[in-house]
């Protein structure tokens, strides 16, 4: 009887332990969490979250170099939202990081050998076609992985809001773009995200998400352009 009262008393206990508090962030598995990282290279803090067996930065990546640019050339932007950066400064085509991704631009097709760290602190690089398909399943499928990803404010466009649920804690704000004329534009309406995949010498692959659409897709656009980024590690 002792012995079952023991048992007993310490299987509560473990149960308690494991009810206890947290101070991570959990997604609807149970098994996604909020962590941070701090890049070196600048000493700037990032959130991270686990989806599935990814490690993704929760926050688009903000270090300056060159080709990189806040939205509407207000520095104030890039402390909300991040810097967009041009296809070849996400892959750090001059090679000031790593000499996986240099040379690669507008007009420079490449081989780059997968994983490409780019612009992203060490351990962590520039998201392959396949890992943001990969993200894609572990929070549904595409065609609600926009919700699911999306914040849970910003997302309004022509007096309509569009707002995610973020129920993943990926917090993708919708900082909008940079054309290739030097104009900025979206902001409120869309989030796109670089990746390292190649499809021309002139356009690479970008996962976007809209207002409108719950849905999240991976498509090719100029290389000219400039783009959040969201690094995942090695």
């Amino acid at each position: 009887m002792k012995k079952f009262v023991l048992c007993a008393s310490l299987w509560i206990g473990l149960f308690l332990a494991a009810c206890g508090d947290d101070s991570s962030v959990t997604s609807p598995s149970g098994k996604e969490s909020l962590s941070t990282l701090t890049d070196s290279r600048d000493g700037q803090t990032y959130k991270t979250v686990v989806i599935g067996k990814q490690t993704w930065m929760a926050q688009n990546l903000n270090i300056e170099t060159e080709k990189s640019f806040c939205f509407n050339d207000d520095s104030s932007n890039c402390t909300k939202y991040g810097r967009l950066y041009t296809w070849a400064a996400a892959m750090d085509s001059a090679g000031e990081w790593s000499s996986n991704g240099k040379g690669c631009g507008y007009k420079s097709e490449c081989s780059a050998m997968s994983p490409v760290r780019g612009v992203c602190p060490n351990g962590w690089h520039l998201p392959t076609k396949a890992e943001f398909e990969t993200l894609f399943s572990a929070v549904g499928g595409d065609s609600v992985a926009g919700k699911m990803l999306k914040s849970t404010s910003g997302w309004n466009f022509a007096k309509a809001s569009g707002n995610g649920s973020d129920d993943y804690a990926f917090s993708a704000l919708p900082v909008g773009y940079r054309d290739g004329g030097g104009d900025y534009t979206y902001v409120g309406n869309e989030a796109t995200f670089w990746i390292s995949t190649e499809k021309s010498d002139e356009y690479a692959y970008a996962m976007r998400l809209i207002y409108r659409n719950d849905n999240a897709d991976v498509d090719y656009r100029p290389k000219f352009m400039a783009f959040s980024v969201r690094c995942v590690k090695d």
